[in-house]
């Protein structure tokens, strides 16, 4: 089977990339970039721009199934500062990607959208539950990035209504790994993390955004990539989560780290940067029931694996001696 995978050049779609090619089938890839830390393993890669559709027909031309990853995304920061931007490119690309996959006979097409979908008055506080697939309506989801990811599914939704496009969705769960951007301002939490504590030395103090306290629960990225294959591979159309129900502070995750790094450091916090929700985690009983995944990497395992591969980037840079 051909396979197209948007987003090849990004961190999960290079991870998925190369499972498709271990699994046997013939992948290509298409990203503004290649990938930033090795070579693809793609059959073909195509360097393209997706917010144009005719760069979307060529990428999609001749693939039976698309997983769509491509995505202008990042940490807190970088979503609460670009919305308008972040809006307007997703909304091209994922319009563009549906349009060339109901012209050019894709099989089946998987949207990969996220746990920004979620309504802020269900994350306000320490006791929130874990979210559940039904709870994105009544909707009031992350500004910018969430409302985009939250119609986007309703467009696939439609498509497979209207025009018969067979279509899966996954909402992540904080994804981390390795070989994911962990400088720049589009890092997430724990790869921001890792680079943090790993240019520390013992017993200094580094900067944590807001105090602390909020909450969140990671999926590694094997894991993820398990669960993208389950559901693509199954016969439910509707939203399902991919991440973990196991939830910790940031200041829990921060000792994590700290304790794999060997090093006891103080933390400063900074309220005035951006903090997202209260509270955030997965409720998987879904996707236990239809496929029967859950996560079977610990979070400690995860970050170990991800703080090793962070710290060893960072000395061939040349930023630890």
């Amino acid at each position: 089977m051909r396979c197209l995978v948007t987003g090849g050049g990004g961190f999960i779609g290079h991870h998925l990339v190369k499972r498709l090619k271990r699994d046997g089938l013939y992948v290509v890839g298409a990203d503004l970039k290649l990938p930033e830390f090795e070579s693809t393993l793609a059959d073909e890669f195509m360097v393209l721009d997706l917010r144009q559709e005719k760069d979307c027909r060529k990428a999609v031309d001749g693939c039976e199934w698309v997983y769509h990853l491509a995505a202008d995304m990042g940490g807190i920061q970088y979503i609460s500062n670009y919305q308008a931007e972040i809006v307007r490119n997703n909304t091209r690309i994922d319009l563009n990607v549906l349009e060339a996959s109901k012209g050019l006979g894709v099989k089946r097409i998987l949207y990969t959208s996220s746990a920004c979908v979620y309504p802020a008055y269900l994350q306000g506080d320490e006791h929130a539950r874990a979210l559940k697939e039904e709870d994105a309506y009544p909707a009031m989801p992350e500004p910018g990035y969430g409302w985009e990811k939250l119609y986007a599914e309703l467009m696939f939704q439609y498509f497979r209504e209207d025009y018969a496009l067979d279509s899966r969705i996954v909402r992540f769960h904080n994804i981390f790994g390795e070989l994911g951007t962990y400088d720049g301002g589009r890092e997430k939490s724990p790869a921001a993390i890792c680079r943090k504590v790993a240019l520390a030395k013992d017993g200094d103090e580094i900067e944590i955004w807001g105090d602390g306290n909020q909450i969140r629960s990671y999926c590694y990225i094997d894991d993820c990539i398990d669960g993208i294959l389950k559901i693509m591979n199954c016969d439910y159309p509707l939203p399902v989560n991919i991440g973990t129900d196991r939830a910790v502070t940031i200041n829990e995750l921060v000792d994590i780290v700290s304790k794999i790094a060997g090093k006891t450091l103080k933390k400063r916090y900074d309220p005035t940067k951006p903090k997202g929700v209260r509270s955030r985690n997965a409720d998987t009983t879904l996707i236990e029931k239809l496929v029967g995944w859950k996560a079977s990497t610990s979070l400690e395992a995860g970050l170990e694996r991800t703080y090793r591969w962070i710290e060893g980037e960072l000395r061939k840079a040349g930023r630890i001696k």
